[in-house]
């Protein structure tokens, strides 16, 4: 049985990818309150797996998860794309007139920005987690307060959906990684893409010359991020994400980016199977 780290309890979000991304796997959840202790638990081997939420194709990319990502030396396996549907729940028998205060994690909370905006009245609170809310709600029968989750959760902890799908966008989805303290690469294994680090030197044209190898070798480049480099200003690592039919070819790619003279490091934070064709 796995022992698989999430951020959040029961019924939130990452449980939902847990499920999504290992259905028919027999497997123990692990709360952390925290992507820290979530990083941490994965880093020292307190589970098996962690599931860690990236970016969202409303709130953007979570910035810190990738410096956590670094810190902890953790390895990419795996990702899954979830649509997000977020609803308005409370304790039984209220309407929107009863509600004073709205609790939710951060990122919902972006997610969810023109409903707040139209409900300008209710006081908005950040909580660590969407499924933590609602279980707070429930466990203390708190009336006037209201939390924005899934339907799993309102189901887990026994809320009443006062709205359904208050997301901004109705085509919400998250990103998620698959992550552990390690990585074999099996010679069986498929992989399709891969995420990479690296680190390049303050020159003309720097990023562009890595940028034309990855393209010029025809190789599709789905992402890139800069992160700040903690204790030196204005220095960046860069984040990219590329999509290969042929393994060859990257691996080619790799070597030609080796030997530019601008690249300071390279990492491959993980090789695996694209997410969103994933079978």
């Amino acid at each position: 049985m796995k022992r698989i780290a999430i951020q959040g309890v029961k019924g939130c979000f990452h449980h939902a990818a847990v499920s999504t991304y290992f259905v028919g796997c027999k497997y123990k959840l692990m709360e952390c309150s925290s992507f820290r202790k979530l990083a941490f638990s994965v880093a020292k081997s307190d589970v098996d797996i962690g599931v860690m939420a990236i970016e969202n194709t409303i709130a953007g990319t979570i910035l810190t998860n990738y410096s956590l990502l670094s810190e902890y030396n953790l390895k990419i396996i795996g990702e899954v794309y979830m649509p997000i549907k977020h609803h308005l729940m409370a304790y039984p028998g209220q309407d929107i007139e009863d509600i004073k205060e709205i609790y939710s994690h951060p990122m919902a909370l972006l997610q969810c920005e023109s409903f707040i905006d139209a409900h300008s009245w209710i006081k908005i609170s950040e909580y660590f987690d969407t499924a933590s809310a609602a279980k707070h709600i429930s466990i203390y029968k708190k009336r006037g307060l209201a939390a924005i989750a899934s339907e799993n959760a309102a189901k887990e902890y026994g809320l009443e959906i006062i709205y359904k799908n208050i997301q901004t966008i109705e085509s919400n989805f998250t990103r998620f990684f698959i992550i552990k303290n390690c990585y074999e690469q099996n010679e069986n294994d498929f992989f399709n893409k891969a995420s990479l680090r690296f680190k390049i030197l303050h020159t003309t044209g720097s990023l562009s010359n890595i940028l034309s190898i990855i393209s010029s070798i025809g190789i599709n480049m789905t992402k890139i991020q800069s992160i700040p480099i903690i204790q030196r200003p204005w220095e960046y690592s860069f984040y990219v994400d590329v999509i290969f039919n042929n393994i060859k070819d990257y691996e080619k790619m790799k070597q030609r980016i080796q030997k530019i003279t601008c690249l300071h490091k390279l990492s491959i934070m993980g090789e695996y199977k694209n997410g969103r064709i994933r079978s």
